[in-house]
């Protein structure tokens, strides 16, 4: 059943979307524990995406009382944040019945991240509420500790989620941004490198000089063979979009920052599809293909409609 086809039950309650707040471990059970078991009682499916650490503790916390709960470790779906919509939809589409409410508890923010994934989970929670409008009868929470992230990072958790927020209470929350909010991250600017950046001008009979040109800065990162191939393949669908929407050509920017080779695609084409990359192609689908493959082969994708055109920023950890 998709997430639209909830609202044919006219009793059906609206998606809400909470923050929850709590500080270590212990306060973690505190705000999870209630809302699993309150769950479980109810008959309610639960999916629950949190660290692998966190799911023992909950596991050994609830012992039998786990009928109807699912748990995944939020460190292999949500690696790349853009995965976890799709994660969600499955879910939701596998066990939805009408009349009957959905749960998930989803921590996709913690103090582990590296910057550009802190801004991406956060662009994730934004797209949650547009994700999930009409997807009735789903109760998804979102846990943040107090004690290890900061106090912009709470914040933005406040401005993204309809219910919860700073009064704790798990009321509408009267500074939730709306819907707008999930489209307007696209013009937000990425950082410039730091480091040496290396550029490559591209046409659409210059992609196997583009591949060729991933491929050795891959090789010089350290990419093993496969994940080398990976990031290939991936520049070249950002290119080969490109070179289909954006004006027939490109530049390719290549640098290393810490332990990650980033490649960026810049070209003259519009992104104005707040979910592009994040939400599965259905077979013969035309479109929506290329950003969806490029967030399942790289470790993160930062996708922005800048004023000049499109920018597509790929980034592959060298393991």
């Amino acid at each position: 059943m998709s997430t639209a086809a909830l609202r044919r039950n006219q009793h059906a309650q609206p998606f809400r979307h909470e923050a929850l707040f709590y500080a270590g471990e212990a306060g973690f059970l505190g705000v999870t524990l209630p809302f699993i078991r309150d769950g479980v009682a109810r008959g309610e499916p639960i999916l629950v995406v949190v660290s692998s650490r966190k799911i023992e503790l909950l596991r050994a916390a609830l012992a039998d009382d786990t009928d109807g709960v699912l748990f995944a470790d939020m460190g292999e779906v949500g690696a790349n944040p853009a995965r976890i919509i799709p994660a969600w939809r499955d879910f939701v589409e596998e066990h939805a019945e009408p009349g009957r409410r959905l749960r998930g508890i989803g921590e996709p923010v913690y103090a582990e991240r590296s910057p550009a994934e802190l801004i991406e989970c956060q662009r994730h929670e934004e797209l949650l509420n547009l994700a999930f409008q009409d997807a009735d009868d789903f109760w998804l929470v979102c846990p943040y500790d107090t004690d290890s992230l900061g106090p912009d990072i709470l914040r933005d958790a406040t401005l993204s989620h309809p219910f919860g927020g700073a009064s704790g209470n798990g009321n509408e929350n009267p500074e939730y941004r709306g819907l707008d909010a999930a489209v307007a991250p696209l013009a937000d600017p990425l950082p410039e490198p730091g480091n040496e950046v290396h550029e490559l001008a591209f046409t659409g009979e210059g992609l196997g000089v583009v591949r060729g040109f991933v491929a050795e800065h891959a090789a010089s990162a350290g990419l093993g063979q496969t994940r080398a191939g990976e990031l290939v393949m991936a520049v070249n669908e950002a290119a080969t979009n490109s070179v289909r929407h954006g004006g027939g050509r490109g530049l390719l920017r290549v640098w290393r920052e810490d332990s990650s080779i980033i490649c960026e695609v810049r070209d003259a084409g519009s992104i104005d599809a707040p979910l592009a990359g994040r939400v599965r192609p259905r077979g013969a689908q035309a479109g929506g293909h290329g950003l969806w493959l490029v967030n399942q082969l790289c470790d993160l994708a930062q996708i922005r409609a800048a004023e000049d055109g499109g920018v597509v920023r790929l980034y592959m950890h060298a393991r």
